[in-house]
């Protein structure tokens, strides 16, 4: 998931690893699933590659607004949707590919109207779709119980209760509506942060962005989704910019190959049914120097790639995957 607000670089969006992901799927072909379209970086680069077609998914109408002015240079090899990836196998009856990019993008971080930045000054909207509960009617509709939860769950911030009772408190007064003051409580109840430290409300805004957008259960039933839509031998590649969803990533993969189940490297692997997946990356692949030089923000992004069996589709439990959940969604 892209940083919630690395507002200090404001570079136009740019696909991270899709040199190596190109390279590990090589040669491209046949018909592929980019579920996390924006601003088409992943989608031109299969294309150019060698892909019959790409369908191209995004909720964020935004997306193909800003499409429009080059998505007729490739012709019918590329089909927008506007959707939820979590719902691909909705879209194509099979496809040979599914690249997701997870996280907010480049494209939304840096328009303060769609208020996911705590560094630029604007409503407190955060929806990646443009539609539905915004993050401001979020924090002045939970109490402070669950807005805890959501702080904490979401956002891994220790200081959760704290800053609960903070905006609370400060919500009696006047409905908190903007992103700056939002921010302003937050920084209110932590440290000043030290030279290289994140700013203080970034897990406070990351979390917000995760309720607001769902998340987490996005990826759990997308990459189900996958599974179901994928011929055998296609690829499954996802990146990820957190902690959190690379583990679901890693344990999804690690359960559908069915390795999951080996109490250690030595013991041998129990498998209780056909695998529907085999693991290309056993371990994550990172961006490289001339990457990291060229786009910053790729500094966290880590790739991870699984190939389809034969094996018929099922499904398997967020719990499996170490996905966190609200207390009263468990």
């Amino acid at each position: 998931m892209a940083p919630a607000a690395d507002d200090k670089n404001t570079a136009p969006h740019v696909p991270v690893l899709l040199r190596p992901l190109l390279e590990a799927v090589a040669p491209v072909s046949g018909t592929w699933i980019d579920g996390t379209f924006g601003a088409g970086g992943y989608a031109r680069g299969l294309l150019e590659a060698g892909a019959d077609k790409v369908i191209g998914i995004d909720r964020d109408p935004l997306a193909h607004e800003m499409a429009e002015p080059w998505r007729g240079q490739y012709g019918d090899r590329l089909e927008l949707v506007v959707g939820n990836f979590a719902d691909m196998d909705e879209v194509a009856p099979e496809v040979d590919g599914v690249v997701l990019d997870l996280g907010v993008s480049s494209m939304q971080l840096d328009r303060a109207e769609r208020g996911f930045s705590f560094q630029k000054d604007g409503p407190l909207d955060m929806r990646m779709a443009q539609s539905g509960e915004s993050a401001a009617e979020l924090v002045n509709r939970l109490d402070e119980t669950t807005l805890a939860d959501v702080l904490y769950t979401y956002g891994e911030e220790r200081a959760s209760r704290r800053i609960a009772r903070a905006i609370v408190k400060a919500r009696e007064e006047q409905p908190i509506e903007t992103t700056a003051r939002l921010s302003s409580i937050v920084e209110s109840c932590l440290p000043r942060p030290k030279p290289g430290q994140s700013h203080p409300a970034t897990r406070s805004f990351q979390a917000l962005r995760i309720a607001v957008n769902d998340e987490y259960g996005a990826l759990w039933r997308g990459l189900m989704a996958a599974e179901r839509v994928l011929k055998p031998g296609g690829w499954l590649c996802v990146v990820t910019f957190h902690s959190v969803e690379d583990r679901m990533v890693k344990r999804f993969l690690q359960s559908r190959s069915g390795r999951l189940n080996a109490v250690s490297r030595h013991a041998p692997v129990v498998e209780t049914e056909a695998p529907q997946f085999e693991t290309v990356t056993r371990k994550a692949v990172g961006p490289d120097a001339d990457e990291l030089a060229a786009n910053p923000r790729a500094r966290s992004a880590r790739l991870r790639i699984g190939r389809r069996t034969d094996a018929a589709p099922g499904d398997v439990g967020a719990d499996t995957l170490n996905m966190p959940q609200l207390k009263g969604k468990r």
